[in-house]
């Protein structure tokens, strides 16, 4: 999300500021190029780069790709540009992320932890909200996802999964997956992230 400066000019959301700086530290600890990346990502250089310089808010595909090459899970990544978690996560302490382009909101409710290979993930899906993941970001990825709120459905390895309220889904992902907003009002749903 872009804010107004002092001069009338856009200047990068703080989360995105760390985020691009994050994603370009990445690529420099492995020796990429864009191009590299690029071709590791399936993501153009140009999108890329304006990622890295904060230019653009990048979508959850976008993150969900750069994670895989990465080896890491979103709220991994996110946790980076964020303050070291605490034991106590307090609600206005958990780290929010939106991508309003597809009507997503991510709140990392237990953000990821040093020993800890468990997460906690609040999404909201807006009515109409459909996000395809090309690719889980770490392969075998164990995932919960609990409905509280609305309709989602889940397509894992091809298969369509139609979820309601109290409903549960447990998968480890290996493949491509889609959450789309089934009904005709948002879902609210938890995700409970296990690493392999």
């Amino acid at each position: 999300m872009k804010q107004k400066s002092a001069d009338g000019g856009e200047t990068p959301d703080a989360v995105d500021a760390r985020l691009g700086t994050r994603l370009a530290e990445l690529r420099a600890e492995r020796g990429w190029s864009l191009g590299e990346l690029a071709e590791r990502s399936g993501v153009s250089r140009s999108t890329l780069s304006r990622a890295e310089r904060a230019e653009i808010s990048p979508t959850a595909s976008l993150l969900n790709r750069l994670c895989h090459v990465y080896g890491r899970t979103m709220s991994q990544l996110l946790s980076e540009v964020e303050s070291a978690p605490a034991l106590l996560v307090r609600t206005a302490e958990q780290p929010v992320w939106e991508d309003r382009s597809a009507g997503f909101v991510r709140r990392s409710v237990s953000p990821p932890h040093a020993g800890l290979r468990g997460e906690i993930v609040e999404g909201r899906l807006a009515a109409g909200a459909d996000i395809a993941y090309d690719r889980p970001p770490v392969p075998g990825l164990e995932q919960h996802i609990w409905v509280l709120e609305g309709e989602v459905e889940v397509t894992v390895q091809e298969v369509e999964h139609l979820l309601g309220a109290g409903d549960c889904l447990r998968m480890r992902v290996w493949g491509p997956t889609r959450f789309r907003c089934a009904g005709s009002e948002a879902v609210r749903y938890v995700l409970a992230v296990v690493l392999p």
